[in-house]
């Protein structure tokens, strides 16, 4: 490529790395920075200018490319470095289990609990009444036992993991039964028929896509049946002319051929929810009283705890699970323990303690409170002073997110804010920036904040994000 007289002139009046490097020992801001991540963000900052001054895309001028300002820049490149890759930020989307926002928010007791284990020794392994080596799973299998009616549980790092362990356990090598409709897709684009695979079990589909029937699954039934899978849709929904068989059916019918009966039930929860007036989702305890032999789910979705794949029922089938190989590869360590021990002991009085688990607490929230919310945030941004920012108080509908409730809008309410004379795409972008992220929605040409997944401490630091910005603008 031809480089141009002005480029040439440009390219000569960058300053090297050792120049700035120099430079920076002038600052006290940098006395303290690692020399790797000083190096690192001088010859980043570099090497870009240089590269627009390449590209001849942009008007660059004699002073851009001072030592002094190439230093400032060099200084934010190295706040941006020093600062913490994983960040909390404001949910301000209405998306309660929000899977690319984390998740599910811990409960003050999980959190305590995961504290308090993190920076002490602990049993993890330990048996104290004996004074010999235990078991990890042991940690929590009784508590999930007593919530759920199991004979026996274990955890592993996912439900995913928790599938795969149990499908490579039950039918590697054997034919897998399972609906045509139940071939879900989860996000990552974990496949049910691709982890099959890889477990070594052997598919056999049954039925149609929107229907499916006992016979199917009895006329499918070969010497080599490992197992019968029932998957719970809990992300998508099939209405209509649709038809599927009961948990309880395939669990007589593997009684009938001796056959273990499982059911991934994805999300998972331990609440029938329609008793707070949302949809019913089918729950833990009734998988396991249906007679299922083994029942897997979430720890990290409606359940409301850490990320965690937990595996429940009987006690034969968990023992064989518990002694293959690859359990030790999904195992999860002591933090997750300790913060589903502070999460699933609320579940044993959970009609008197929805409140202690925040995506609980945010399903069910009432629409009157939200409003209340709302209104307080609509007040504090209108006390800012600045005639450029209208705020609107907003109808909307917030999802429960985490692949469940796939057909539920909750009714909630929000506050849409613009800026004369600034794109809603930058007022979107400038509270993605803030120190705290603030990650909504744009919706009718406003940047829209919904109150349902918004905590009350958070509401000064939306007030002073938009303070920062109209500073700016």
């Amino acid at each position: 490529m031809d480089v141009t007289e002005k480029q040439q002139t440009l390219l000569r009046m960058l300053p090297g790395v050792d120049y700035i490097l120099e430079l920076s020992k002038e600052d006290p801001f940098f006395n303290n920075i690692p020399k790797s991540v000083l190096v690192r963000s001088i010859r980043s900052v570099v090497e870009n200018l240089r590269t627009i001054i390449m590209d001849d895309k942009q008007d660059i001028t004699d002073t851009k490319l001072s030592g002094s300002i190439i230093l400032e820049t060099v200084k934010n490149s190295v706040k941006q470095a020093m600062t913490s890759n994983l960040k909390r930020i404001v949910n301000a989307t209405g998306v309660v289990v929000h899977t690319n926002l984390g998740r599910s928010i811990l409960a003050d007791d999980a959190v305590e609990n995961l504290l308090t284990i993190a920076s002490r020794y602990s049993n993890l392994e330990f048996d104290l009444s004996t004074g010999v080596r235990g078991s990890r799973y042991s940690i929590v299998e009784d508590i999930l036992c007593e919530i759920s009616g199991a004979e026996a549980a274990m955890v592993v790092n996912n439900n995913a993991g928790a599938v795969l362990l149990c499908l490579e356990t039950l039918s590697n090598g054997k034919k897998v039964i399972v609906s045509r409709g139940e071939l879900v897709e989860i996000g990552g684009s974990f496949r049910i028929p691709d982890v099959m695979a890889k477990s070594g079990g052997i598919l056999k589909e049954v039925g149609t896509t929107n229907r499916t029937h006992r016979d199917d699954y009895e006329n499918a039934i070969e010497h080599d049946t490992g197992l019968l899978l029932k998957v719970h849709t809990s992300n998508f929904s099939v209405v209509g002319f649709a038809a599927d068989v009961s948990l309880e059916e395939l669990v007589a019918l593997g009684a009938k051929y001796q056959i273990p009966v499982m059911e991934d039930l994805g999300s998972g929860t331990f609440v029938d929810f329609s008793k707070y007036g949302l949809l019913k989702e089918p729950t833990v305890q009734e998988s396991v009283a249906s007679g299922a032999d083994v029942v897997t789910f979430s720890g990290d979705k409606l359940l409301g705890g850490p990320q965690a794949g937990i595996i429940v029922g009987k006690k034969d089938i968990l023992g064989r699970i518990k002694k293959n190989p690859i359990t030790r590869a999904l195992r999860i360590d002591k933090l997750t323990l300790a913060a589903l021990e502070g999460t699933i002991r609320h579940y044993r009085n959970i009609d008197r303690e929805m409140d202690s688990i925040p995506t609980l607490r945010m399903l069910t929230l009432p629409v009157g409170h939200i409003e209340t919310k709302a209104t307080e945030l609509a007040k504090l941004l209108e006390n800012t002073g600045d005639s450029r920012m209208s705020v609107k108080l907003m109808d909307l509908s917030s999802r429960p997110g985490g692949g469940s409730f796939p057909l539920l809008k909750l009714p909630s309410k929000g506050v849409g804010v613009t800026v004369r004379g600034v794109s809603v795409n930058f007022i979107e972008k400038k509270m993605r920036d803030n120190d705290i992220p603030i990650i909504g929605r744009i919706e009718e040409d406003r940047f829209i904040m919904d109150l349902r997944t918004i905590l009350d401490d958070e509401l000064p630091v939306i007030k002073k994000a938009f303070e920062n910005m109209l500073r700016k603008v």
